[in-house]
């Protein structure tokens, strides 16, 4: 579904920000993107939708080479790209149906768009995702007037308002407390196995990106230095990714979370087989 091949990105200071990734993501999976500051995480999923500007290497989607788009080929092959942001990146002023329905953009006229005519399809779908993300009447609440996690939730449903086949999301925790960051972890997961999407998601909260995400990728000085499954990331691959520390905690937090997990799933089992 998304392939990239030997990913570059060098900026004009000279600093090389991305080295020789090569990446697949087949359909409906979900990968976790972790690493330290500086590492190139954001670089890579900006260059996935070419908001960053890759020097080298291929990115390819359902079999096109998006780096060989024009602007307007761009701009359609965007229509399938959803994009949460660490900073929710909503217009303030504006309601949180106005904020839903900008994610129609793409396939809204310029008029139609300047005077916000919607089809009424497009205002179904709306009610239809903040009623699935927990926001039903809020509707015509300001953006500067909700929490975080209200915030959050609206850039979610903005971003499946593009009817995407990839997300690509963008420290969608770090803003948030540890309740709050669950519930948006979860409800992207939720949302990605319910529509078949696809999600590369940038987190720093290694405890965390091991719960939910079943693959996770490591970078370091802008190359892949571990990809597997959550499971198998130890003290060892917490080395590799960001140097020598005592994982000690946080392997011991990794351990008793997967074992709840595990234990939450054995309950629903006995209650389903009972």
């Amino acid at each position: 579904m998304l392939q990239l091949q030997q990913l570059d990105k060098r900026y004009p200071t000279g600093d090389l920000a991305l080295k020789s990734v090569s990446l697949n993501v087949a359909s409906g999976e979900v990968l976790g993107l972790i690493g330290p500051s500086g590492a190139g995480k954001s670089t890579l999923i900006r260059c996935v939708n070419r908001l960053v500007q890759p020097t080298a290497g291929q990115i390819v989607l359902d079999g096109q080479d998006l780096g060989q788009l024009g602007s307007s080929g761009l701009r359609q092959a965007r229509r399938h790209i959803g994009m949460i942001f660490q900073e929710y990146a909503l217009v303030e002023r504006l309601t949180v149906m106005e904020n839903l329905l900008s994610g129609r953009l793409g396939y809204t006229g310029f008029w139609a768009s300047w005077f916000r005519r919607f089809e009424a399809q497009d205002i179904e779908q709306a009610f239809a995702l903040l009623d699935r993300v927990g926001l039903s009447g809020m509707e015509n609440k300001r953006a500067d007037a909700l929490s975080g996690g209200q915030r959050q939730r609206v850039g979610i449903a903005r971003a499946l308002m593009q009817s995407p086949k990839l997300l690509l999301v963008d420290e969608p925790t770090a803003s948030l407390d540890p309740k709050t960051s669950r519930q948006i972890m979860r409800l992207i997961l939720e949302l990605c196995q319910e529509r078949g999407l696809a999600a590369i998601v940038n987190i720093h909260d290694v405890v965390l990106a091991t719960e939910f995400l079943p693959r996770i990728v490591g970078l370091r000085a802008g190359g892949v230095v571990f990809d597997g499954p959550a499971s198998q990331v130890d003290r060892d691959v917490l080395t590799r990714i960001y140097g020598d520390e005592d994982w000690t905690a946080i392997t011991q937090r990794m351990q008793a979370t997967a074992q709840a997990s595990q234990n939450r799933a054995d309950n629903h089992l006995s209650l389903t087989a009972a």
